[in-house]
């Protein structure tokens, strides 16, 4: 085949002008699917051939669909980073709150005078509110501990905890604070 021939035969593209591509933003915004009388419409309109209205809306489907999993990406990544930084800070808190759980069997053992012919109750305490074992899921501590006679009355609790006599501590309110 001759070379000229083969350029004269081959369909040269029309580039769009801007308002061609303006009105095809617009149709793709009304409808991400292109039906056929639709693309022939928009053809005829534009003065394009149907095909190259196809492949325009095929081409923008594709940028449109990667560009809206890029912008999913984003927002689940962003909710990622804020639950491992919620989790941070969980971790902490148990942290904090494993020390002021040591502090206050500490103080609990001091005040019963450290004897009593049993385990000692920061070991009583420790077995049922550990993480790897213990509870069992019971919904009370002297459940688990098996104990129930040997702990002092709450308001002797919470004055250890508190740091306060128990003559300062006025009601059942207190202890929510």
């Amino acid at each position: 085949m001759n070379p000229q021939v083969s350029k004269t035969c081959k369909i040269q593209k029309k580039r769009l002008s801007q308002e061609q591509v303006r009105l095809l933003e617009a149709s793709f915004d009304s409808g991400k699917k292109l039906e056929p009388e639709r693309k022939f419409q928009l053809a005829r309109d534009l003065g394009v051939p149907p095909r190259q209205i196809a492949i325009w809306h095929q081409n923008k489907r594709a940028r449109w669909k990667s560009h809206s999993l890029e912008l999913d990406h984003g927002a689940m990544q962003l909710r990622l980073d804020a639950a491992l930084a919620e989790k941070r800070e969980l971790e902490k808190e148990v942290g904090l709150l494993r020390s002021e759980l040591r502090r206050a069997q500490d103080m609990l053992g001091a005040a019963r005078g450290g004897g009593g012919g049993g385990p000692p109750v920061s070991s009583q305490l420790s077995s049922c509110c550990d993480e790897t074992g213990g509870g069992g899921g019971s919904s009370s501590l002297n459940e688990d501990v098996g104990c129930s006679a040997n702990w002092p009355n709450v308001e002797e609790l919470y004055a250890c905890l508190m740091a306060k006599p128990v003559s300062e501590v006025v009601n059942e309110r207190d202890y929510w604070v």
